[in-house]
């Protein structure tokens, strides 16, 4: 299949630059277009001086193709061309930018769905370069996991922008390019069938895509056409076991099970057990189709039509061991471990005895209904339907080339959503209900030992139930309910204007100059949808005997992952299956349950229920929802220049945006409208230069500005109130600044060999305005560990009327509401900065034949990055329980105990090695990719600031293994087999600091991918 390069009319700096962008741009969708050939010959890529045909072959192929984009470019890039990405082992664009240098990703289930760009979450993603809408309220553009690579032919990271290039990202753009049909030389048709194998979902799901194109002639010109379509359905499961061990006991404070004095120094013992299964299930519809006609060759007209439908379900499981504290100072561990916590900005926070291995027993002069167990089932969807329409026309007069584009980007979501928690009532008679309460005591058993958090029931302990009685759904009673169907709307629709200038030959060393014009119109609107019970109280809890039709077993293979003898395996839990494909049915029954207890007819009789019917106008959801409204102009200049050996770019690019955002403030159950304004401009110069100092060796540099603007949710006047009491109120903030980003980007790149680079690049960013996250926590009782149950919260946080009160207040003070953590977003008042180095390398055998025979089939990519953080004032500080804690060690360190705040999801150190080999119609690859420690919110079952003790948890370094095989059987089929962690690499996830105290566990799929493609 070949490319055509641009018409000769242009110039040359601007056909070079061309020629590096088509050479690869409409090759992937034809996977193994060039494997069809014999790879004994190199893979090459030709440039006929009669038809200026470019002809790709094989993975060298399109290897070089990309590297010929990177060299050609006025700017810093890196690209990967759809051919390479056809043969990554890789399901989705996540996954595969991970190839990337500078790029880190992070996954759910196992699956990529975030990309780090230089360390940071805070770029763009455009298709087609029309800037994407997210699914949510967040600000980055469409989510990875949605996008099949099947429909994209090209990836480019843009890690320098020209003043051409749209504003809002600090670590670098990604443009998914589709194929375009007029530099398609041949007919497109291609056939790709899957299936995909998740080892701990035990499933295999199908992965279908087609790709069809062609070109015809229509008088003098002509007219082209691509559609690319596919339907994917994966899932991803992992297991996440979570132990809180922040409760603080002092030295001599307590006695073992059987009452024998315990240990004469403080230590930690257990707060909290939670095992959580997370199961995925994805269905996504993916549609790319491209109209271009060209009547001359000066003039072409373009129309591009994205279509994405994904639901994306989740049906997970929380088996919880709460209500630990209680019983905590009855219940001394069987052993220890000393926990280092390390230090927070030079403070030293030193060391700590923590519970190691032991039982928890019930003690019912201490407490008569804790410890207890709950069984959680969260079953939701995130259904999103995203469209993306661009038409334009480029056309040229002279020495003059203008392209005008209209583009509209839509993205509508639904997150259906139940919930539910049932309290296990234990029916040993050791352990009988106390008459109020919706829960009683269980015994519990663990062993954090070798690394693994690994807990269940203690079988062997007079208060234990049988395995018969836990299976029995009338031992349960319904604690809370969950009902929600959150909408969440984004659109934006943009005009632009583009135009060049060509001056070569007229204006010594400036070749050209870019100017234009882009307006947008955005908004988001978000309507919470929700409805809530919770309950301590039996009177207000039904048996889950009069819901037997509807509970069933969880599930019982929390061992599969790693072995472990110790889980939760036998308990149930609301059906997943019915809650989410007969959910009104379901909540019905749970609302006539509901309505039968005393507690349900009294509500009945005051006018109400205890699970309400979703009321779009209660002031709880009106409070919430919000809509934000955003306009920007932006201009631009750019003079293109080349002298001998450099070329480049000088200009700037000026903004002026401005925002409304509209609310509702809730005063004595009554929503009023309130709205705020604002608007902001800047100016962003941008610089690059490329020095060819000698033949294949370049020197490349750029100073650009930036900005990165605020998620829509964190300017929202709204509150949303969750259900847990140890979940944080956010708090938007309408007055947040955009951040504004510096970067100086210098690199040295050798292109030695056909498909061949060395390079080493530096890169600091000067960053202002950073948004940080300030959170003020809610006191709680060192003595008791309750909270305040009434506003306005004197103590800190903020009073959130939703939660269960449970162990944070007496048994006298039982219901809901209580003071909970406030959360909210401020600018860093000092400027920060990173700092980095990158290096790559890229080499093949292939010029080597003659002397190595099969051997020359082998080639080798790897890149690795450092990265520096440094800078800022915001601090983050220590919970209550973590001040605790760090006072108990050394009585004289601060109060608070504060840490300034770095980026979350940053790797210092990252890098990732590909060996593959491609010969004989065989081609293979084994990449292996490791990313050093990185704080992050992403916790286990709901984790709060508060609960990690007011610190981002730190994720341990990790590498995984990723390969793939594919073998052409004949010219138009090929067979393949990828694997996605194969070495089953699973995760830790540390408080406070890297290797401190273990909290949380992530135990992820490994899936394995088998299928067949034809092409014609």
């Amino acid at each position: 299949m070949g490319i055509r390069l641009a018409p000769s009319c242009v110039s040359a700096r601007k056909q070079r630059f061309i020629a590096g962008i088509l050479a690869g741009s409409a090759i992937g969708l034809v996977p193994g277009a060039a494997l069809a050939q014999d790879n004994d010959a190199d893979a090459s890529i030709v440039d006929d001086d009669q038809d200026n045909v470019i002809m790709v072959t094989g993975i060298r192929g399109s290897l070089q193709s990309a590297l010929n984009e990177k060299r050609n470019a006025d700017s810093l890039i890196e690209v990967i061309q759809a051919e390479d990405i056809g043969k990554l082992p890789d399901q989705n664009l996540a996954e595969v930018l991970e190839n990337v240098t500078g790029v880190q990703i992070t996954r759910t289930a196992g699956i990529g769905t975030g990309v780090q760009i230089r360390g940071t979450n805070d770029n763009l993603v455009l298709i087609n370069g029309v800037k994407t809408v997210a699914t949510g309220t967040g600000r980055g553009g469409l989510n990875f996991e949605d996008v099949n690579s099947a429909i994209i032919g090209a990836v480019e990271v843009i890690k320098a922008p020209t003043a051409a290039n749209i504003e809002g990202s600090v670590g670098g753009t990604v443009n998914l390019r589709t194929i375009r049909p007029l530099e398609l030389t041949d007919r497109l048709f291609s056939f790709r069938a899957q299936g995909e194998y998740s080892e701990l979902s035990d499933s295999v799901k199908p992965r279908l895509s087609a790709n069809f194109g062609n070109v015809w002639e229509a008088g003098d010109g002509e007219i082209g056409f691509v559609i690319s379509g596919s339907y994917t359905e994966q899932e991803g499961t992992s297991f996440r076991p979570r132990v809180d061990r922040d409760n603080l006991i002092g030295a001599g404070q307590a006695v073992t099970a059987a009452g024998a004095p315990g240990p004469d120094f403080p230590f930690l013992n257990i707060q909290f057990l939670n095992q959580e299964l997370e199961n995925f299930e994805f269905e996504t519809i993916n549609i790319a189709g491209t109209l271009e006609w060209a009547p001359s060759d000066n003039l072409k007209f373009f129309a591009d039509v994205i279509y994405k439908d994904q639901e994306r379900r989740q049906d997970s499981s929380r088996v919880q061991g709460s209500g630990v504290s209680a019983v905590d100072t009855v219940n001394v561990p069987d052993g220890f471990e000393t926990i280092t916590f390390g230090s927070l900005d030079g403070l030293d926070l030193g060391s700590i005895e923590a519970a190691l291995f032991g039982t928890i027993q019930p003690n019912l002069a201490q407490d008569d209904d804790d410890p207890n167990l709950r069984f959680s089932s969260d079953t939701g969807a995130r259904v999103t339907e995203t469209e993306l329409y661009r038409l334009g026309t480029e056309f040229t007069t002279g020495r003059l080339t203008t392209q005008i584009e209209v583009s509209r980007s839509t993205s509508d979501t639904a997150n259906p959503n139940l919930s539910t928690t049932l309290n296990f009532i234990n029916p040993n008679p050791l352990t009988p209900l106390d008459g109020t309460s919706n829960d009683n005591s269980v015994p519990f058993i663990y062993d954090l030992r070798g690394g693994a958090l690994t807990f269940g029931l203690d079988f062997d302990s007079p208060f234990a139930p049988t395995v018969e009685q836990l299976l029995d759904p009338s031992n349960t009673v319904l604690d809370a309910v969950t009902n929600s169907n959150n909408m969440t709307e984004n659109e934006e629709d943009a005009f632009r204007i583009d135009t060049t200038l060509d001056l070569d030959g007229v204006l010594g060393f400036i070749t050209s100059v870019d100017a234009g014009y882009r307006y947008n119109d955005t908004s988001t609107e978000f309507t919470q949808l929700r409805s809530t019970f919770g309950t301590g109280a039996i009177a207000n809890s039904p048996s889950g005997s009069v819901l037997a039709g509807l509970i069933v077993p969880g599930p019982d293979n929390f061992d599969e992952a790693d072995g472990r003898a110790l889980a939760f395996r036998n308990f149930v839990v609301i059906d997943p299956d019915q809650a989410f494909s007969d959910r009104d049915n379901v909540i019905a029954a749970l609302q006539a349950a509901l309505d039968a207890t005393p507690g349900g007819q009294a509500a009945i009789a005051d006018g109400g229920r205890l699970l309400a019917d979703i009321d779009p106008n209660a002031a709880g959801n009106l409070g919430a929802s919000f809509r934000i409204e955003e306009e920007t102009h932006a201009l631009y200049a750019q003079a293109n220049f080349e002298a001998g050996p450099v070329r480049g770019n000088i200009g700037f690019r000026w903004v002026d945006t401005s925002v409304d955002s509209f609310g509702n403030e809730i005063a004595n159950g009554v929503a009023s409208p309130v709205a705020a304004s604002g608007s902001y401009s800047e100016f962003m110069p941008r610089i690059n230069v490329v020095a060819e100092l000698a033949d294949d060796l370049f020197l490349r540099t750029s100073f650009t500005e930036d900005i990165n603007r605020p998620d829509f949710d964190d300017l929202s006047l709204s509150v949303s109130f969750p259900t847990g009491p140890n979940n944080a109120v956010e708090l938007g903030n309408p007055n947040l600044a955009p951040e504004t980003v510096q970067s100086y980007d210098a690199s040295l790149e050798w292109y030695f060999a056909p498909s061949s680079l060395i390079s080493i690049g530096f890169f600091h960013k000067d960053r202002t305005n950073l948004f940080v996250t300030q959170v003020e926590d809610a006191f709680e009782d060192p003595v008791t560990g309750f909270r305040d149950i009434t506003p306005p919260c004197e103590g800190g946080g903020i009073f959130n009327p939703v939660p269960d009160r449970n162990v944070l207040a007496s048994d006298a003070d039982q219901g809901n509401g209580l003071c909970v953590p406030l959360e909210t977003i401020v600018n860093d008042s000092a400027n920060t900065t990173q700092t980095g180095i990158e290096f790559s390398f890229q080499y093949d055998l292939s010029q080597f034949e003659d002397a190595l025979g099969f051997a020359s089939g082998f080639g080798i990519i790897a890149n690795y990055t450092w990265q520096d953080f440094g800078g800022g004032e915001a601090t983050q500080t220590a919970s209550g329980r973590g001040q605790q804690i760090f006072e108990a060690i050394n009585p004289n360190v601060p109060d608070p105990v504060e840490a300034v705040q770095g980026l979350l999801d940053f790797s210092e150190n990252a890098y990732n090695v590909t060996l593959y080999y491609e010969k004989y119609g065989l081609s293979a690859r084994a990449r292996y990719t490791w990313r050093d420690a990185f704080r992050t919110l992403d916790t286990a079952g709901g984790a709060s600031l508060n609960s990690t003790l007011g610190f981002p948890v730190v994720t341990d370094s990790r590498g995984q293994l990723n390969a793939s095989v594919v073998y052409d059987v004949t010219d138009y089929l090929s067979v393949g087999v990828e694997g996605v962690n194969l070495t089953k690499s699973d995760i830790s996830q540390f408080c406070v600091n890297d290797g401190a105290l273990l909290c949380f566990q992530g135990l992820p799929d490994r899936r394995l991918t088998f299928g067949a493609t034809l092409r014609f």
